[in-house]
Formats: C-alpha cells, sequence, structure tokens
C-alpha cells in the first residue's frame, strides 16, 4: 500500500472513530443536560453540585457507549484497567468541565439559568476533547498485531517494498532539463 494510501485508510478509521465517539457524546450531552436541569429546577442543589451529578450520569451512560459501540474492537482483556482509567480520565474531564462553570458561576456571578446552561456546554466540550484523547490513548488501547509471527511473515514483504522503491529509477523531467 502506498503511502497516500496508508494515510487514506487511516483518516477514514480516524474518522469514523471520531463519528461514533460524537454519537455516544451527544447522547451523553444530552443525559448530562436534562439531568442538569432536572436537578437545578427541582431541587435546591447548587448549580455546580447538580452540574457534577448529572456529569457522572452521563459518564456512566457513555461508558457502555464507548465499551459497546466506539471502541468494541478494542482490547478488553483487561477490564479492572480499563474502568480504572476510565474513571481516572472521566474524573479529570469532569474537574475541567465543571470547573468552567464554577468559574464563571462564582467567578464572574454569571449564574442565570441561560448562563449556566451555556458555561455547561462550554465546559463540555473543552472536556470533550481531553476525554477523547486519553480514552483512546491510554483506556480504549488498539489490539497488539495478531502474533509475532504474523510481524516477521510480514518483515519480508516490507523490505522487498522498499528495496523495489529505493531501486525504481525516476525517469529525468523534460520540463526542467
Amino acid at each position: 500500500m502506498s503511502e497516500r494510501g496508508a494515510l487514506r485508510t487511516r483518516l477514514d478509521l480516524l474518522s469514523r472513530e471520531v463519528a461514533k465517539f460524537g454519537a455516544v457524546g451527544a447522547v451523553g450531552l444530552l443525559v448530562n443536560i436534562a439531568v442538569f436541569n432536572l436537578l437545578r429546577h427541582t431541587t435546591d442543589l447548587q448549580v455546580v453540585r447538580a452540574s457534577v451529578l448529572a456529569t457522572f450520569v452521563a459518564i456512566l451512560c457513555n461508558y457502555v457507549g464507548f465499551r459497546y459501540w466506539t471502541y468494541r474492537d478494542r482490547d478488553k482483556t483487561r477490564r479492572t484497567r480499563e474502568l480504572t482509567l476510565f474513571l481516572l480520565f472521566s474524573v479529570a474531564g469532569a474537574v475541567i468541565e465543571n470547573g468552567v462553570l464554577y468559574l464563571a458561576t462564582y467567578g464572574f456571578h454569571w449564574n442565570t439559568p441561560v448562563q449556566s446552561n451555556v458555561f455547561k456546554i462550554l465546559g463540555i466540550g473543552i472536556a470533550t476533547l481531553f476525554r477523547f484523547w486519553s480514552y483512546r490513548t491510554w483506556v480504549f488501547k488498539a489490539l497488539p498485531a495478531e502474533s509475532p509471527a504474523d510481524e516477521e511473515a510480514a518483515r519480508p514483504a516490507e523490505r522487498f517494498l522498499e528495496q523495489r522503491r529505493s531501486t525504481e529509477t525516476v525517469e529525468p523531467d523534460p520540463v526542467r532539463n
């Protein structure tokens, strides 16, 4: 496969991953905002506390979507490690998400329902970038090559292709000469 073809394949896979991550995230966003507004309007909880609870309900919802749909083809052998890392990075994302809301609410006194929702969504957006990177890098790791024998079998073919590329004669460019 040419470098351009390999790049195109990687970009296709990444775009599918981003789309699936976004679809699960959109469901999580709806859950997060719905629970946040429900808690905000039906309880006496402070804004940030309602937001933290809503965030953790959405995190639980998202884990199911990520594990069984977005990253279903990834390594499943170490679930305890996966869940621990997922919760660790989710808590870090929750701190980012709710930190933005906390700053807006208590730092700038922007506490109307519209302002709270705007800063909640802004925090979610910033935290989502962090979560996407951390989940794909650390939590839902790609499976390694099938076996060392498969890698060994591929090496001669790779060497052959490299030698062929380096020995191909390049015809002179008639425009330059």
